[in-house]
């Protein structure tokens, strides 16, 4: 069995003892059968208005129904309603518990809760959160620029979650079956290799860089060029707010948050994920990588009182 035909098993056997129907993605139900009708049974909680309008400004058709397709975000094997069902939760609640899980902060309650800077370093530092620092907001598929060039670089790439904490931004990438559906990952344009600008401080990842592009023939299951874009875009985005404090305050993380598999899929992806991250440290950037599995467990098992109905649910689907 593949990652791919893992994950969509699984989704189908969860729709299944909710009594649901499965439709086909091209409409009139045609296709494969992988496809809620009705959107707000693929969610834990109906979207937001707030985050509906993030998801419509969009050109991806996530959650409206195209003349032809069905929403992208009614599929049982939606990557965003795999992070809408993690994250919308916790918006406008203290959400210690979510950076724990995804091992992001130290563990309990507010009160002496902190963050951990330079996580994926040798020398991580913990920092005391205080309400005054620490107001965390989650805002869903949020760009940050790359360049101020836009005949160049029109185009800013989306970032499933940003988490701004007032120490530093979180940014979240999130990957359900997209590693494991066989498709060749792009290189990097090679207009990015030729800004130099863009590769201060990186010297690793610039290396990188020019491996894979303009083709990308070295990662399988890991869509490299895409978390260095964010990386750049993030760079650019503190040194833009560092400028103008004139002191150097703002930080970036980058999560890689991964749904994992059995057999040899999930093993190469983990792989790939390894030397990303190495490659990554060696530039002092604080890249951190863990899977839905691991944060939903610590959820379940540290701070379950208080969330059993979220809890349940992404252990019920996505375990």
């Amino acid at each position: 069995m593949t990652g791919l035909e893992f994950i969509k098993s699984k989704q189908q056997n969860w729709a299944k003892r909710q009594g649901f129907e499965l439709v086909g993605g091209t409409i009139p139900d045609r296709g494969e059968k992988n496809y809620l009708y009705d959107l707000t049974d693929n969610l834990f909680e109906p979207l937001s208005d707030e985050n509906l309008i993030y998801y419509d400004s969009g050109d991806g058709n996530e959650t409206r129904d195209s003349k032809t397709r069905l929403a992208k975000m009614k599929a049982l094997h939606s990557s965003s309603a795999l992070v809408v069902n993690m994250f919308q939760y916790w918006q406008g609640k203290e959400n210690t518990p979510l950076l724990y899980a995804c091992g992001l902060s130290s563990k309990k309650s507010s009160e002496s809760s902190c963050v951990i800077e330079n996580i994926s370093s040798d020398t991580p530092k913990v920092l005391p959160i205080t309400g005054r620092t620490f107001e965390p907001k989650i805002k869903f598929e949020e760009q940050f620029e790359i360049s101020d060039d836009k005949s160049r670089f029109p185009h800013s790439p989306n970032i499933d979650v940003v988490i701004e904490t007032g120490l530093s931004d979180i940014a979240i990438e999130s990957k359900f079956t997209e590693p494991y559906n066989g498709r060749k990952h792009e290189g990097l344009k090679q207009k990015y290799v030729e800004d130099v600008s863009f590769w201060n401080e990186l010297p690793n990842l610039y290396e990188l860089a020019k491996e894979i592009s303009p083709d990308n023939n070295r990662f399988q299951y890991l869509d490299a060029a895409q978390l260095i874009k964010h990386i750049l875009g993030l760079k650019k985005r503190c040194e833009k707010q560092n400028l103008h404090l004139k002191r150097k305050i703002c930080g970036f993380r980058l999560l890689y948050l991964w749904y994992d598999v059995i057999g040899e899929d999930g093993v190469k992806h983990r792989n790939e994920i390894e030397q990303f991250a190495e490659i990554a440290q060696k530039d002092n950037i604080n890249f951190s990588h863990t899977t839905y599995q691991e944060a939903i467990t610590k959820l379940s098992k540290e701070y379950y009182v208080g969330n059993e109905k979220y809890c349940n649910y992404l252990t019920n689907r996505y375990l």
